[in-house]
């Protein structure tokens, strides 16, 4: 048994952290338990990395069988990306007998707050392969003009 309480843990094998700032992943109770709804298993597998460039922060996630209609990309209060959909449940035919059940399907959102130099006028977001590639542009950062001055005496 661990000394660590279970919502310290990354048992899903994501690079998340309670204690990063920007990150506003929802905490969920029912991760780890043998039973699962549908919503919280799509909600929970959602994975995202969220890199940053010398030009932007680049979010990429992977979101298998969705079309690009079935995905939101917003930005709330002027700094929140969010990154919500849903994947839908494959329709039962009559006579089918389905033998494993393993694919999530239900709701899913994930929020990262953006740090100030993101230019949240100019999201872009593109599909390619099952990976979703959400492109925020960062401020370019003035550099400093140095001017000598000349010591008299």
């Amino acid at each position: 048994m661990s000394i660590i309480p279970s919502f310290f843990t990354n048992n899903s094998n994501r690079r998340s952290n309670i204690f990063d700032p920007f990150s506003l992943d929802l905490w969920d109770p029912f991760d780890g338990f043998p039973f699962s709804s549908s919503a919280t298993s799509a909600f929970a597998s959602t994975n995202i990395d969220w890199k940053e460039t010398d030009t932007a922060h680049v979010f990429k996630a992977d979101v298998p069988g969705l079309k690009k209609e079935e995905i939101k990309v917003e930005v709330e209060d002027d700094r929140v990306l969010q990154i919500s959909g849903e994947r839908t449940k494959e329709n039962e035919e009559k006579g089918d007998t389905w033998h494993r059940l393993e694919r999530s399907s239900g709701k899913f959102m994930r929020r990262f707050r953006l740090p100030e130099n993101a230019k949240v006028e100019q999201v872009k977001a593109a599909m390619e392969n099952g990976v979703l590639t959400v492109t925020v542009p960062k401020v370019e950062v003035k550099k400093h003009d140095v001017k000598a001055i000349q010591i008299d005496g």
